[in-house]
């Protein structure tokens, strides 16, 4: 059986729920749960949270929306307007300047990248992510949607 990694005890599931942000408004009530882990010894009640492709961390954003708003934020593309932007996901111009500090200043030093960059020549700056590390995903599959959900399984699961 798993252990937890600060005291060894034995997880247990304790998922919850969550009200993403950045979907559609029709999403299937299944994809409003945040999977999450917790310790099963007496007293002990620290959770951990799975590999997930949902969310980063204790974000609510989706991962892909967070993902390719910056990137087409980083990127200047000529139709992703803040305005268009917060149409399509609801974000703040506040939100995803926000986004783009994490890809920056956070998200070099996580332990989904830093499992990833390893294996990325050459490598990819910090001031080019999500961008560069997307458009690398790109070049490798001929399908959009198949590179964002390839660099998001990547990054959740490893390389």
């Amino acid at each position: 059986m798993p252990a937890l990694p600060y005291c060894g005890g034995p997880l247990h599931h304790a998922n919850y729920p969550r009200k993403p942000r950045g979907g559609p408004p029709d999403l299937d009530e299944a994809f409003e749960v945040r999977f999450s882990l917790c310790c099963g010894r007496d007293g002990c009640r620290r959770r951990v949270l799975p590999p997930s492709v949902r969310f980063w961390e204790r974000r609510v954003y989706w991962a892909p929306v967070m993902m390719l708003v910056s990137a087409l934020r980083q990127g200047r593309h000529p139709d992703a307007t803040m305005e268009r932007l917060k149409g399509l996901c609801g974000a703040w111009r506040t939100t995803v300047h926000r986004w783009l500090r994490y890809f920056r200043d956070l998200f070099p030093h996580s332990t989904h990248y830093r499992r990833l960059s390893g294996h990325l020549m050459p490598p990819i700056g910090s001031d080019a992510l999500p961008k560069a590390l997307l458009d690398r995903f790109f070049q490798q599959f001929a399908e959009p949607e198949t590179a964002l959900v390839n660099c998001l399984r990547t990054l959740a699961l490893g390389p």
